[in-house]
């Protein structure tokens, strides 16, 4: 095919024989003698106004500059497409990496990825362009000034490790696997030293941390396990020995530890990169307090949220926690308060802080919003307790286990945040425990 880019045509100087054309078009002939008309340009884009939403659908063969300049930008895209099929999306702020934005790919597959794994883009002046391919691959970044593939990470993890706690003559170091279905597994062998007291997250999108607690006196030792749920041996502490502190996931690949004992409650925290390397102490931000509880929330799992604990007192107090690991101050309890919470996310961008002790064990649950925010008591569903652990499982539900009095009972939390009646125990009985996602 021949071209020619423009409104007019003049042939032998006789005038216009041509009509006009649109934007987006070539003037065609078919050969010598032949007609000529014109056609539109083959992935031609058409680019639309700034985008500054928090969400926006995309249509093919447009191009959108997105500006996340005050909030992150979800992108949904076609639920149907065709071979062919372009998209097109520009940083126009130069503010991707502090406000990313996320790519729904709504049932369709993103560089052979399925609809459940999150696709993030989070480099400032990037501009992205995708097209559809097949089934198979689905929407593939044919243009992406970022030299690395996309970000694509699994929105949290299929399979979930219980670890380490107090059986009521020893320390352990055993743990207990829970495949995608929510099923815990017997006991494996215990690799580290035992302990309780401690807690658990997650890093580099498919892999966990332990670390911290307590074995007679406190420690700071941490142990990394696998992307297939295999427990490393002890690594040498990094940041303060203290019990009771409580861990989550920040920025979809890294992780935070925060607050605990050290011999007097604190609000220290300590970032883990995404190769599992636990950074020296940050100064403590907001109350000083341990056996607290932790989660993700968000897209992405790139916030967290610290929230209730021991002060001395229990408390219901907050903290949030943004995608670059800073702890903001103080938020006003909401909740019975209290302490020896466990927390865990579901529903992929939402968290359940659930279960402790206020003069008593309790059963009760408080939702957190894909925004930070807790809910008020939801009446408790199954056995009263605490110095539990939870995890996530099946990416989008979680799982509360074990605990005081010395038990192994579990209780599943649906992809909407309902707990389940108990399950009976797997594995050996204990509490002061800690669990985290991998896979």
């Amino acid at each position: 095919m021949s071209g020619i880019i423009g409104s007019k045509l003049n042939v032998r100087g006789s005038g216009p024989i041509g009509k006009l054309g649109t934007d987006g078009q070539v003037l065609t002939s078919a050969g010598a003698g032949k007609s000529i008309a014109y056609e539109d340009i083959a992935g031609g884009i058409s680019w639309q106004a700034v985008e500054t939403g928090s969400t926006m659908t995309a249509v093919a063969g447009n191009g959108y500059p997105i500006d996340t300049s005050s909030n992150e930008c979800t992108i949904t895209l076609p639920a149907s497409a065709s071979v062919g099929d372009t998209l097109m999306f520009s940083d126009y702020a130069r503010n991707w990496a502090t406000n990313k934005i996320i790519i729904d790919s709504n049932g369709l597959n993103y560089q052979s990825k399925a609809d459940t794994w999150t696709v993030e883009y989070s480099t400032d002046g990037l501009s992205l362009a995708i097209t559809y391919m097949n089934a198979t691959q689905g929407w593939i970044p044919t243009t992406d000034d970022d030299v690395t593939d996309a970000p694509v990470s699994p929105a949290y993890n299929p399979t979930g490790i219980f670890g380490f706690g107090y059986d009521d003559s020893s320390y352990v170091s055993l743990t207990n696997l829970v495949n995608s279905s929510g099923v815990i597994a017997t006991d494996v062998t215990g690799v580290g030293t035992g302990r309780r007291y401690l807690t658990a997250g997650e890093y580099g999108y498919d892999k966990g941390i332990f670390g911290f607690g307590n074995n007679g006196s406190n420690v700071g030792m941490t142990n990394l396990v696998s992307s297939s749920g295999v427990v490393a041996t002890d690594v040498t502490a990094v940041g303060t020995a203290r019990t009771g502190p409580a861990a989550a996931t920040y920025g979809g690949d890294k992780g935070i530890f925060g607050f605990g004992n050290d011999g007097s409650r604190v609000g220290t925290t300590n970032l883990v990169s995404n190769a599992g390397v636990v950074a020296s102490d940050v100064t403590g931000v907001g109350t000083g307090r341990e056996q607290l509880g932790a989660c993700e929330y968000s897209s992405g799992k790139d916030k967290a949220i610290f929230a209730y604990g021991n002060t001395g007192s229990v408390t219901a107090i907050s903290n949030l926690v943004s995608n670059a690991g800073v702890v903001a101050s103080d938020v006003t309890g909401v909740g019975t308060a209290r302490a020896t919470v466990s927390a865990c996310g579901y529903g992929l961008d939402k968290g359940i802080f659930g279960f402790g002790n206020s003069g008593g064990a309790k059963s009760m649950t408080n939702l957190v919003s894909n925004v930070g925010v807790i809910s008020t008591d939801v009446s408790g569903v199954g056995t009263a307790r605490f110095d539990l652990a939870a995890t996530q499982y099946g990416e989008d539900k979680g799982i509360f286990a074990y605990g005081y009095s010395t038990t192994a009972v579990s209780n599943l939390v649906s992809n909407t945040g309902v707990v389940a009646s108990d399950v009976s125990g797997v594995g050996t009985a204990r509490w002061a425990i800690a669990a985290c996602s991998w896979g």
